[in-house]
């Protein structure tokens, strides 16, 4: 039973390493609750040397909650359900702020990543913290947008105007070969803690309500905040290594500075629950068939 270890920060806002813990050890109710409320306290906990193989990446993550699939549109892992290969070798250079499948109605409340290959220089994780990003705000900001609503899609110019070769434009087709529009408040309560936070990010396309260049100017004015450095902290991947945050309160970059190196993660992730305003009202489909393939539960409301 991995029932003792030291919960370290290594950041003045965002981030803790957990020492003395083993994760492939059976975990008890009480590790878990602690486990889970250094999570809400500091949204991402990283763990040193661990060498789980997949099942055990798996088997950790299921400790708080239910699984999700491995992804909406992206494929499995062979035999392995609940795994997404993020692999630079297929395009997996995720070198754009976001916060994990915020383009469905119920994104994940958790993601874990562990390490398999990392190149000996770049390669990082950033992750921010979204709810002092929302205290940092002016307060006439911070009242504009716990009214604001945003559309959040997976079917947008990744690309941003840059020639895609043939493996990039497979998979683009293959990310979008379901299309999904859902709108989210651009405040979210968190269903644990209680504090506000900005759920913005690369997904977040548009302010419900205003025009293509005025949603463009103020998202990226709010998304600013968001990614101040005393928001973010930086892992330095080692081989083995493995983190897990709370994708309702954070989002994460990895810089594309590792040049033609290879860099392979495996990533499982948590399911979550629907977005809710400060106002008490929920996320709700605009686009896109269900998505209870993916989270286990039916979103209704799609069309």
């Amino acid at each position: 039973m991995a029932s003792t270890f030291e919960i370290r920060k290594i950041g003045g806002r965002i981030g803790a390493e957990i020492l003395g813990f083993d994760a492939s050890a059976e975990l008890g109710p009480d590790t878990v609750g602690r486990l889970n409320s250094a999570l809400v306290e500091h949204k991402a906990l990283f763990f040193r040397g661990q060498h789980l193989d997949d099942t055990g990446q798996t088997r950790f993550a299921a400790y708080f909650g239910t699984l999700t699939t491995a992804h909406p549109t992206v494929p499995a892992l062979d035999g392995r359900p609940n795994v997404l290969a993020v692999d630079s070798a297929d395009g997996g250079r995720a070198n754009r702020w976001h916060t994990d499948v915020t383009f469905v109605r119920t994104p994940p409340k958790a993601s874990t990543l562990r390490s398999l290959v990392v190149p000996p220089y770049g390669g990082n994780t950033l992750i921010a913290n979204t709810q002092t990003a929302y205290q940092d705000l002016p307060e006439p900001l911070r009242e504009l947008a716990d009214r604001l609503w945003a559309v959040h899609t997976n079917a947008f110019d990744y690309a941003e105007g840059k020639q895609l070769d043939e493996a990039e434009q497979e998979r683009r087709r293959v990310f979008t070969a379901r299309r999904y529009r859902t709108a989210h408040p651009v405040v979210r309560v968190h269903p644990e803690s209680g504090e506000r936070g900005l759920f913005i990010g690369g997904f977040a396309q548009s302010i419900v309500g205003l025009p293509g260049a005025e949603s463009g100017d103020l998202l990226r004015s709010l998304q600013a905040y968001v990614t101040r450095p005393e928001n973010v902290v930086r892992w330095r991947w080692e081989v083995g290594d493995l983190v897990l945050f709370d994708n309702r309160a954070t989002q994460h970059y990895a810089p594309d500075d590792y040049d033609d190196l290879p860099r392979r993660l495996h990533r499982v992730t948590v399911a979550g629950d629907v977005p809710v305003a400060v106002t008490g009202e929920p996320s709700y489909s605009i686009e896109g068939d269900d998505a209870a393939h993916y989270t286990g539960t039916p979103e209704p409301g799609a069309g």
